[in-house]
């Protein structure tokens, strides 16, 4: 994040965690990406609907746990059992069985195996949880670890984030928070991380539920040449979300060099077609205020010229 530094977002994100309360219900944040920067968009569905996948795939199994068992071609062992206190279930054939700390396929093996020990033939057991007592949420993107993490208690967004080792140097001005309802339809919330960590809006640090993906976008990278009659000439970086104008550009690539003529810059800007356009640009009526500044785009080129009468 350019414009929010790694010190603030850590301070941010420290305060905000243990500060007390948060929103009713949840809000729909408006991003504000810079003029001409679009904002990043969310993950693509089939990420988001892997990392769902994949909450089922590390989930373990706890007491309390509603387990839907079947054995293929063999339906007088299908049950429904609920785990029990000491992290077991009992069953036919089998007796009881101890499935705390597996995960789905891992108690599916084990019951294939016991099974086949009792003479059922290549037992074909499958697994699926009805009701989860320990709920799980997903964190994919631009956060230092990014994967399923248990949801003990009440816990909002910034616990999450923490619980994930906080945002990476990628992360973008928003995080998507992608939730399923009853009828099976996902919403998405999407917050604005400026407004909450910078403006410490506490309604934005709303409460997360069981079985939540927590998307932050990775924010992509443009890059504008600055050349001429600056201190530092070469490329200059920008997020696409926060964008960069001119001014920026020149002031990152340390400023106007002595002898530069800002009154005739010129932007090279290629289209699609690879066609070019020359803008002619006076920086003193962007810094006196009398022309708005210019938001520069991917491969801009800014030359700043020699001025050649000296005083």
């Amino acid at each position: 994040m350019r414009k929010i530094g790694l010190s603030v977002l850590a301070a941010a994100l420290v305060a905000l965690c243990a500060a007390p309360g948060s929103a009713q219900g949840v809000p729909q944040a408006k991003p504000k990406p810079a003029s001409g920067a679009p904002a990043p968009a969310a993950q693509a569905p089939a990420e988001v609907q892997e990392a769902k996948d994949a909450l089922v795939r590390a989930y373990r199994i706890g007491p309390g746990d509603l387990l839907e068992i079947k054995v293929f071609e063999v339906k007088e062992l299908d049950q429904t059992v609920r785990v029990s206190e000491d992290g077991s279930i009992t069953l036919p054939l089998v007796g009881r069985v101890v499935v705390e700390g597996l995960t789905q396929e891992g108690v599916a093996q084990k019951l294939a195996g016991l099974l086949q020990a009792k003479f059922v033939k290549n037992p074909q057991v499958t697994i699926f949880i009805k009701e989860y007592k320990n709920q799980q949420v997903a964190v994919i993107g631009a956060v230092v670890n990014a994967g399923s993490y248990e949801l003990v208690g009440r816990k909002n967004l910034l616990h999450i984030i923490s619980m994930a080792g906080g945002f990476s140097e990628s992360a973008g001005d928003q995080v998507f928070i992608l939730r399923e309802g009853p009828d099976g339809k996902t919403s998405t919330v999407a917050i604005d991380l400026k407004d909450l960590l910078v403006n410490g809006n506490q309604a934005l640090n709303v409460p997360i539920e069981p079985n939540d993906v927590i998307n932050v976008p990775v924010d992509k990278e443009i890059r504008v040449f600055v050349m001429g009659r600056v201190t530092r000439p070469g490329a200059v970086k920008a997020k696409l979300s926060e964008g960069i104008t001119l001014f920026q550009a020149i002031a990152d690539a340390g400023g106007l060099a002595e002898g530069a003529k800002e009154g005739a810059i010129t932007i090279t800007r290629k289209d699609r077609t690879g066609k070019e356009q020359k803008i002619r640009v006076n920086l003193k009526d962007i810094i006196k205020g009398r022309k708005k500044d210019i938001a520069l785009q991917e491969g801009d080129v800014v030359f700043v010229p020699e001025s050649f009468w000296t005083p």
